[in-house]
């Protein structure tokens, strides 16, 4: 009898692990890249928990670029104390 890999494991109820996973909501956000500013701090906030951590793209579902830019920005407005 052949060995099952990882991908042909299934659980309990017959399906595979990545059938059993539970697709996390990604919250779409448009805005440009005039708006990604250190000084608007009321859109920086939404890309930080509670306890100061950045969020990362996984979560956020922004492209590369623009987590890059929101990153910087965030780090900006620490550096001026107007985010903790």
């Amino acid at each position: 009898m052949p060995r099952k890999t990882n991908t042909e494991k299934s659980d309990k109820r017959g399906k595979s692990a990545r059938e059993n996973r539970t697709p996390r909501p990604k919250p779409k956000i448009d805005f440009t890249l005039d708006a990604l500013d250190y000084k608007n701090t009321t859109l920086l906030r939404t890309f930080v928990t509670d306890q100061g951590r950045i969020l990362p793209r996984k979560y956020t579902g922004l492209p590369a670029q623009f987590q890059r830019r929101m990153t910087t920005a965030i780090k900006r407005a620490r550096q001026m104390l107007l985010m903790k």
